[in-house]
């Protein structure tokens, strides 16, 4: 039985995704940008399963799904879907989902699968009663040119979870499983996103500040001392929010936790250095990526951010990520300059101890 799901957000994921589903021969329509619709039409979407640090990549297989710039451009029978994906950048939820609203029966389920705390939670100020399920998947995956992706490893999957009391996710579990997927259910999406959270945060706002490599950074006692700072950060918050850490597929987020907090320093970075380069394969850190384009804004809000601001609503201190979130968050906007912290990791450390004293 085909299933036709609407894809909103082409980047990454969202490609991914949607090449997974077309192979199988589901109907699947993405909404992108111009540069990344032409290429699907001139060419098909591509994706590529390999490390590209590891030998040569498979040959790039090819669907051609639908692919659109706006809702309007799509054809009249538009809202005949069974599954809406959202697979923006969480910054991206709120205004995503006020476009779907305009255009989304109410029937018709809607996925968010990103990073981050809280994309649920502004996707539903907009969708209403829509039903809304929550994911986030365990994969890397590398854009190299418009409707043109790899895959750069292959262990994890995709996570899901209900956001409501009730709610059966399994037709969708049923749905990617069947186009190789590994897919893993959860009973409470909070502990699925905070858990990822925990492997989001770290090795990336601080290479993205200092424009090192995550390599480079765990290099470094005193880096590394800030990455561990804010680990911990979180730990405690999500012990205060009486969450429960959740593992995934190829990476055991309960036994890093008690590394993190038990380990000595020495040999903890040393593992955890080759851990987060074969779990990313060549891909840079996210917040890297989105800096060095040119982003004006940041992912980095729904993750070091959300730890500080659930911090401070359970009155606890988040300092290392509270400063990391605003010095990211003011390179993105222009209000500092990269020079100040680009390479200079005693600045950053400076920052941090202004911050807790």
């Amino acid at each position: 039985m085909t299933t036709r799901v609407l894809i909103f957000g082409a980047g990454a994921i969202g490609s991914f995704l949607g090449h997974c589903l077309a192979s199988e021969g589901h109907s699947v329509t993405l909404v992108g940008r111009a540069g990344y619709v032409s290429a699907v039409h001139e060419r098909g979407l591509l994706l590529e399963v390999g490390r590209a640090d590891h030998g040569p990549a498979e040959r790039a297989r090819v669907v051609r799904p639908v692919a659109v710039e706006r809702m309007e451009d799509l054809p009249s029978d538009r809202g005949a879907w069974d599954l809406v994906l959202l697979t923006v950048k969480a910054y991206g939820t709120g205004e995503a989902a006020r476009t779907l609203a305009d255009h989304l029966p109410a029937q018709v389920p809607v996925m968010i699968v990103q990073n981050g705390v809280g994309g649920e939670e502004l996707a539903r100020a907009s969708l209403g009663q829509t039903e809304i399920i929550s994911g986030v998947v365990t994969l890397s995956v590398s854009v190299l040119a418009p409707a043109h992706v790899r895959l750069e490893t292959l262990r994890g999957g995709l996570n899901l979870a209900p956001t409501v009391a009730g709610q059966d996710v399994q037709r969708w579990v049923s749905l990617f499983a069947e186009t190789g997927l590994r897919v893993t259910v959860y009973s409470d999406h909070r502990d699925l996103k905070w858990s990822k959270l925990l492997l989001n945060i770290q090795a990336n706002a601080i290479p993205a500040i200092l424009d090192m490599s995550p390599a480079q950074v765990y290099a470094s006692p005193a880096l590394f001392a800030l990455e561990r700072a804010a680990f911990r950060e979180a730990l405690a918050v999500m012990r205060a929010l009486r969450l429960r850490i959740v593992g995934f597929r190829g990476y055991p987020v309960a036994l890093l936790a008690w590394a993190m907090r038990s380990l000595p320093a020495t040999p903890l970075r040393l593992l955890l250095s080759r851990l987060i380069a074969s779990g990313r394969g060549a891909k840079p850190p996210s917040l890297q990526i989105d800096l060095a384009k040119g982003h004006k804004r940041s992912e980095v809000r729904y993750l070091n951010g959300a730890v500080a601001t659930y911090a401070e609503r359970v009155g606890l201190e988040a300092p290392v990520n509270r400063t990391l979130t605003g010095i990211l968050m003011g390179l993105a906007s222009g209000d500092v300059s990269w020079a100040e912290f680009r390479g200079r990791p005693r600045e950053l450390v400076a920052a941090v101890q202004a911050r807790e004293a």
